[in-house]
C-alpha cells in the first residue's frame, strides 16, 4: 500500500502544482487514498521531495530523486557556501555571492529547470535572475532567503 501511495504522490506532484500538505491529501483522497497528514509528512519525507517555486508566485513540492537529486544537492550545497544575500527589483531577483562563485552557483541553479524563471545571467560576484513576475520574483526571493537561514 505504501508503495503504491508514493507512486502516486510522485505522479499527483508531477499533474498539479501541489503547494501544501492539505492539497496533496485532497488529491490522494480523491484517488482512492486516505491518509492522515502525519502519514502525508513522513511520505513527503521518504520521497525527499522539496518545494520549489511554482506558477503565479506561489510554491510547490518537487522530486529530488533519481538524476535531480545530485544536481539539487549541488545546488543547496554551492548556495548555502557561497551565497551572501538575495533581493528583487520588480521581476528580477539579484543574488550577491562571494567573488568568483556567482557562474559556479548560477550553473547549478540552472540544471533545476524551476518553473517561472526565464533565464539567468552570473557575473564574477552577481547572478540575475529574470522571473516572469513581480509574484515569482518575491515566491523565489522568499524561498532563497529560508534557504540561507538554514
Amino acid at each position: 500500500m505504501k508503495n503504491g501511495r508514493h507512486r502516486k504522490i510522485l505522479e499527483l506532484i508531477r499533474e498539479h502544482d501541489v503547494d501544501t500538505q492539505e492539497t496533496l491529501m485532497k488529491l490522494l483522497d480523491e484517488q482512492g487514498y486516505h491518509v492522515t497528514q502525519a502519514t502525508i509528512s513522513r511520505d513527503i519525507n521518504y520521497l525527499r521531495l522539496v518545494k520549489i517555486p511554482g506558477s503565479a508566485g506561489s510554491s510547490k513540492y518537487a522530486e529530488t530523486g533519481g538524476e535531480n537529486t545530485r544536481g539539487t544537492e549541488k545546488f543547496l550545497s554551492m548556495f548555502s557556501e557561497n551565497v551572501a544575500s538575495v533581493s528583487r527589483g520588480q521581476n528580477i531577483v539579484c543574488v550577491k555571492c562571494l567573488t568568483g562563485m556567482a557562474q559556479a552557483v548560477c550553473a547549478s541553479f540552472d540544471r533545476l529547470d524551476w518553473d517561472n524563471i526565464v533565464g539567468t545571467l552570473a557575473g564574477e560576484d552577481t547572478i540575475f535572475v529574470l522571473c516572469r513576475t513581480d509574484r515569482d520574483a518575491q515566491a523565489l526571493v522568499e524561498q532563497m532567503q529560508r534557504l540561507l537561514r538554514a
